[in-house]
C-alpha cells in the first residue's frame, strides 16, 4: 500500500479552491436545518461545518484566519472579538445572497458526487 506524501496533500488542497470549500461548509450548515443568513454567529458554530467540508474534499482544514478571510471575500461581515472571550474570537454575519449561493453550491457538489458514485458502481458491476 502506498503511503500519501506531503506532496499528495498539497496537490489535493490546490485542486479544491478554498472558496469552494467555504461555500460547501456554509451550505452544509444550512442543510442540517440551521439558520445561517443574517445571524451573528460565532466562528465556533461554523467549525464543525468547515471540518466536514475538509473531510468531504479530503483536504486539510482551514485555519480560523483563512476561513474568515475567505468568508469576508465572499461578502460576509466578519468581526474579531477579544481573544480572551473565545477560543475562536470571530463572529460572522452571512447575508441572504451568500447563504443562498452556498446552499446552491452545496447541492450541486453533492449531486455531482452522487453521480460519480453511481457511475463508479455501474462500471464496477460490468
Amino acid at each position: 500500500m502506498r503511503q500519501p506524501t506531503l506532496f499528495d496533500q498539497q496537490s489535493k488542497q490546490s485542486a479544491v479552491s478554498d472558496e469552494r470549500l467555504v461555500l460547501y461548509a456554509l451550505g452544509d450548515f444550512q442543510a442540517r436545518g440551521l439558520v445561517l443568513a443574517e445571524r451573528d454567529l460565532p466562528l465556533d458554530r461554523l467549525r464543525g461545518a468547515l471540518r466536514r467540508a475538509a473531510d468531504a474534499f479530503g483536504v486539510e482544514q482551514l485555519t480560523d484566519e483563512d476561513a474568515v478571510t475567505i468568508m469576508a471575500a465572499l461578502g460576509a461581515q466578519v468581526q474579531r472579538r477579544h481573544s480572551f472571550a473565545a477560543k475562536h474570537p470571530y463572529h460572522v454575519i452571512v447575508p441572504h445572497a451568500l447563504a443562498e449561493r452556498a446552499r446552491r453550491a452545496y447541492e450541486e457538489i453533492r449531486a455531482a458526487n452522487e453521480e460519480k458514485t453511481e457511475a463508479s458502481k455501474k462500471r464496477d458491476n460490468h
